[in-house]
């Protein structure tokens, strides 16, 4: 196909099974640890009876949830309350309390990384006798057991600096590096540094975390591709897009191949600095190192392109080609598009077609990328159905879902713009009164529409 100026080849799909997935749990606006439903009528409760100044009725509703909901559920709001991300940061004091009456129940068995995600808020909110308690127990209880310890105290330093607790990260760190230090296990010594480094990187220091890579290689441990992404990505983060392009050439010459993962980190890092132009040549290089392009990758890149999230929040005004998308927008953006949609990689592994059925599942995708897919796939299908030996699929089927797993459940902002997108476009397709996350049609009435589109736009 012919996008602006630029031919477009799209090879053939593969089809590949997909798995059924688990049920859904409440997602959090804030991305934090998904919560039952049980979960979140039990923190609503706390929150409702603003329990949070009143020990007495938050203990009371705490007694009660521990003993009418099973150790899954239980486990579950604890962790919910623990994650730095969590939706009820209001009530992270009641943490402990929660913690407290789980850790007497019969069915708990002490948990160490569960500890040490707890330690951290313990810490910020000011209970340093409570921290170092728990501290002296699992030390108390693992220092007979080395890999076990040293593993406590990889969780401890994790969670103080994904809860920025910088006297908690300081102390913790300073006894992991000297277990590391002082240990001949290269085991211990190699989850030590992985901990160290990353650890370092989300308290912004990857400069320091740089240093402790080398410090990896003076002690007899050769640093992993897991040390060099995370400092790239630490670079990234901060803006120092100079540093982060040298460990890449760092870690090409150390040996390691630059794949999807790291690309994506680069981009995302371009991205949030909204330095539109460097991402061109990132992509152009992924494709002469033949690095497939990944649904991150198109969420990293179209989630950075601010005409493009701005027409896609606007239903009533977003082009329906990919032609018109190009000329509308601004160079930077346009030259985007074109490096995303040469390759349908991204494409190819959201669609199956078969003589059943042509299936498109969105999931996963986010607002401006399934706006760019949807225009892909369409293209796609006019390009297919021009050849006289394609069969028809009996039915096509869009999935972008219903909005169970959305920041507000129920609303689907990929449905949404979906629906608004058929409307449009004059789109035979409806939403499936059986699966209400899902638009369907005959196949053969879809290529007549898309047969009627083609004349119209000649």
């Amino acid at each position: 196909m012919i996008v602006g100026s630029l031919t477009v080849t799209i090879p053939p799909p593969w089809n590949h099974r997909r798995l059924r997935p688990a049920p859904p749990l409440i997602k959090c606006e804030s991305g934090g640890v998904p919560l039952t439903k049980q979960g979140h009528r039990f923190l609503s409760s706390l929150a409702s009876t603003a329990a949070v100044d009143d020990p007495t009725t938050a203990n009371r509703l705490i007694k009660k949830f521990i003993a009418s909901s099973p150790k899954s559920v239980a486990l579950n709001a604890l962790s919910h309350l623990l994650s730095p991300r969590n939706s009820h940061p209001h009530l992270s004091a009641l943490a402990f309390p929660l913690y407290t009456r789980i850790s007497e129940t019969s069915w708990y068995n002490w948990n160490p990384k569960l500890v040490a995600e707890l330690i951290p808020l313990l810490d910020i909110q000011g209970k340093h006798d409570e921290s170092d308690a728990l501290i002296s127990q699992a030390v108390s209880k693992l220092e007979s057991r080395e890999r076990d310890l040293v593993q406590f105290y990889c969780n401890l330093v994790e969670s103080c600096s994904k809860h920025e607790s910088n006297q908690g990260f300081s102390e913790a760190y300073g006894y992991l590096s000297e277990l590391v230090r002082n240990s001949s296990s290269v085991y211990v010594k190699r989850q030590g540094y992985k901990s160290m480094v990353s650890s370092l990187c989300e308290m912004g220091q990857a400069n320091e975390a740089e240093n402790v890579v080398e410090d990896m290689r003076k002690n007899g441990v050769k640093p992993s591709l897991f040390e060099f992404r995370v400092v790239l990505y630490g670079y990234g983060k901060m803006g120092c897009f100079e540093d982060m392009e040298r460990m890449v050439n760092k870690m090409e010459i150390e040996g390691f191949e630059v794949d999807t993962i790291c690309s994506n980190m680069v981009l995302s890092s371009y991205g949030a600095f909204n330095a539109l132009s460097k991402m061109v040549p990132w992509l152009q290089k992924m494709k002469a190192l033949g690095i497939s392009f990944s649904i991150r990758t198109y969420n990293s890149v179209l989630n950075s392109c601010p005409m493009i999230m701005s027409l896609v929040q606007d239903s009533g005004s977003f082009p329906v080609s990919l032609a018109e998308l190009v000329k509308v927008l601004d160079e930077d953006e346009a030259l985007l598009v074109k490096e995303l949609v040469e390759s349908s990689s991204v494409l190819d592994e959201a669609m199956e077609w078969n003589d059943l059925e042509l299936k498109l599942d969105l999931h996963g995708l986010h607002l401006g990328s399934a706006y760019v897919i949807m225009l892909l796939w369409i293209e796609e299908m006019k390009h297919r159905f021009e050849v006289k030996e394609c069969v028809i699929p009996a039915q096509i089927t869009i999935v972008c879902g219903s909005g169970k797993h959305s920041s507000v459940r129920g609303e689907s902002p990929v449905k949404t713009l979906i629906k608004a997108m058929m409307v449009r476009m004059k789109s035979p397709m409806k939403i499936d009164r059986k699966n209400i996350g899902c638009f369907i049609a005959k196949g053969q009435v879809v290529k007549n529409w898309l047969s009627q589109l083609m004349e119209e736009n000649h």
